[in-house]
């Protein structure tokens, strides 16, 4: 097995090189908090028709996966207030009181406001000398959950924040070193 020590043609993706940039309208998130971040991934439906004695199956649809991130929740910058000023910013208003129309509290979540809260997820494979190699670009991003943790007397563990981003769509730059990216084509 020679591809092994053969470094010129051959160097194997890690999975401690990458960043995860969120930029969104007001808020972002510093690719140095981010402990770490699944890739994206889909699964395809299946139909079946039975024929006699005979199961005979059929792709359906395709389904993207969330992606779950983890951040570490610094005091400053303070990851759980960006992540509340991102739902705020997606339109959600704490009730204070009666709704009545025309009041703030009177607004829902859109997905729109969501997307721009968000900005646009990028998840970028880096090689060994920082240059980006693969960039997953995730479409119609929105965050579906921020779990906060728990505290707790017995740990001494950093305090994090588990976020889940459900999506539309991804697609897959592959980018040669010190070439232009190809893209892939839009799943």
């Amino acid at each position: 097995m020679t591809f092994w020590t053969d470094t010129s043609t051959f160097e194997p993706k890690r999975k401690h090189t990458f960043l995860f940039s969120i930029a969104g309208k007001t808020q972002s998130i510093e690719n140095y908090l981010i402990k770490k971040v699944t890739r994206p991934s889909f699964e395809v439906s299946k139909s079946e028709h039975k024929f006699l004695n005979h199961t005979f199956y059929f792709p359906g649809r395709v389904k993207w996966k969330e992606v779950k991130f983890t951040i570490v929740d610094a005091i400053d910058p303070n990851g759980a207030k960006k992540f509340l000023q991102m739902l705020e910013e997606s339109g959600y208003r704490a009730p204070e009181g009666p709704v009545e129309a025309g009041l703030p509290t009177a607004q829902t979540v859109s997905k729109k406001r969501s997307l721009e809260a968000l900005g646009q997820p990028i998840i970028r494979q880096i090689n060994h000398d920082g240059q980006t190699v693969e960039e997953w670009v995730l479409r119609g991003a929105w965050v579906q959950d921020a779990d906060f943790q728990e505290l707790n007397n017995d740990e001494e563990d950093l305090m994090a924040i588990d976020v889940t981003l459900a999506y539309d769509y991804a697609y897959l730059n592959v980018i040669q070193p010190d070439a232009a990216r190809i893209p892939s084509n839009a799943f």
